[in-house]
This record gives structure tokens, sequence and C-alpha cells, in this order.
């Protein structure tokens, strides 16, 4: 199957297909965050029975939602070995010290390389709680891909576990910059940016795609406002939640995103989603008299 944007100028393979293993339906998402393009189908010779009424196990996956979760079920579990993952090469360091990117802050980022033949690809391994969820791939000629059928989850998500302040940034490289000037509580997403912002209605959560991965990593988004209704619902705590109240009203979500249009069309969709009231935008200084600088990394680097 060819996606639709054809993986944009950088050709990055971005499409997860899943077919059910009876061959009855398919469905499949380009997870490019300025496509997502997607769709089912179904083979129709099976898809109805002798009375002529819709085979059940087709019905039960006709609605789009239900296709989601029957794709979302199926995730890969990966196995960092099999992967064939390699230490960073001096070339790739050279390139990340070009970057004012330290080794330290790659080996603490599990930042590592694969070969594809004569070609070597960084490698950014996706973990939550310790664990191998994703892995996304980035050749120095700055063509994306990522492993395939695997869950979507924020870049770094472990470092905000504790975080009463999160910074979201567009790309692998500039939550290592903003490691580097000494902010270790962000993340970054894991499908860059839209093309602009959608004018139709944030969709449901089962139905919302192109940003599942807020969903998947909902706890540590959302943990601010499960402690506030504890302390709501438990007026004689109220003493004694006094400083949770205060780490509350201060806490902030910061959205440091590309300062191009894509950028701000992801900030966006990302504020529609986490709330408007606690989300702050980064404006970054300007280059020059006409332009301003595009992301953390150029800033880091400057």
């Amino acid at each position: 199957m060819l996606v639709q944007c054809k993986g944009g100028h950088s050709g990055e393979k971005s499409l997860s297909l899943h077919i059910r293993k009876d061959g009855n339906c398919a469905a499949w998402i380009c997870f490019r965050g300025k496509c997502g393009w997607q769709g089912s189908t179904m083979a129709f010779v099976n898809a109805k029975s002798s009375n002529g009424k819709l085979n059940p196990t087709i019905k039960a996956l006709s609605s789009y939602g239900k296709l989601n979760q029957t794709v979302k079920a199926q995730k890969r579990e990966l196995i960092e070995k099999n992967l064939e993952l390699e230490p960073l090469s001096d070339k790739l360091l050279a390139y990340f010290a070009g970057r004012m990117i330290s080794a330290q802050t790659l080996q603490r980022n599990h930042v590592m390389q694969k070969k594809y033949g004569v070609q070597i690809a960084i490698a950014f391994a996706y973990k939550r709680n310790g664990a191998l969820v994703g892995c996304k791939y980035r050749a120095l000629s700055k063509k994306f891909w990522q492993e395939p059928d695997t869950e979507r989850i924020f870049y770094g998500v472990d470092d905000i576990k504790n975080a009463s302040d999160i910074i979201i940034v567009e790309g692998e490289i500039d939550k290592l910059a903003m490691e580097e000037a000494g902010f270790r509580n962000c993340v970054s997403v894991p499908d860059g940016a839209p093309a602009k912002v959608s004018t139709k209605d944030v969709p449901a959560p089962d139905q919302d795609r192109t940003y599942r991965y807020l969903w998947n990593c909902k706890e540590y988004i959302e943990k601010v406002g499960t402690i506030l209704h504890c302390f709501i619902v438990n007026e004689k705590w109220r003493a004694e939640y006094m400083c949770i109240l205060i780490l509350l009203q201060a806490s902030r979500i910061i959205l440091a995103t590309d300062g191009d249009p894509p950028g701000h069309a992801l900030a966006e969709e990302l504020a529609r989603r986490l709330g408007r009231e606690r989300c702050w935008r980064v404006k970054w200084p300007k280059k020059n008299e006409i332009e301003s600088f595009k992301d953390a990394n150029e800033v880091r680097i400057m």
C-alpha cells in the first residue's frame, strides 16, 4: 500500500496497517503529523451471511471507533536486542557534538544507532517505565521512520513523571537540547506537526488517531486534575493538602514547538486537548531583525 502523502519530502515511513488474521477486514493510518490519512476496508465476499445481513464479526468491527480499538490491541512488544541497536559511532557523536549535545545526555536518553547496509541511522528509543515501547530512526539526510505497529507515546515520558511543569517540544533533538539547557522535564511528540489547525471539533480519545500519544500518556498529563478532585471532595484534608493546591495553581504545560506555521498549528492542537488555561507558549528569540530562531536546538547552538 502506498501512503497518500508518500512520506513527504523526507520519505518518512509512517504508515501503520492492520489486517485481521481471517482476512475479512483491514484498517490503516499514516502517523505523519502533516498527513493523517486513514481508512478501512472489508472483504465483501464474506461480509454478508446467507440471510443478507452483515456477518456479526464484520459488523462488530465496522464502526470507526471499534476498528481503532482493534488496531490498538495489536501493538508489537519490542525486544531491544532484536532491533540490533548499537552504541553511537564516532561519526554520530561528532554530529551531536556539533549540535551541542553531549555523550552523557545521549546515553541517558537511550540514543543509539542502527545499520542499514552501508548506511547508519540514529535510533531514538521510546521508553516508558524503563521498558522499550517504540523506536524512531533518523538518517543524517533527515529522513524519518519508526518501528511499525508500536504504541505512540511521548519521547522521554519518564522525565515528566513527577514534574509540576511539563515542556513539550516538536522533535527528539529539541528534547535533548532542552536537557543540555538544564530542563529535564521535557518530552517530544513522536510524529511532528500538522500543516494547519483542524477546523473540526476535537474527536473523542478513541478516535483521535493523530494525537493518540496524548491519550496513551494520559496519566502523566492529567495527574494534576486527579489530585485536585481528591482535595475538593475531602474537605477535612484542606490544611494537610494546602501545599498541593499551591503546586496545582503553579502547574504549567509549556508548548515549545517550532516557530514556523506547522509548529504554531501543533501548539494550537495540543492546547485544544490539554486545556488552554494551563498551556503556555514559548516565543523563540530573534535571530536578526527579520528572522527568529526556529526551535530549541537552534537556540542551543546560536
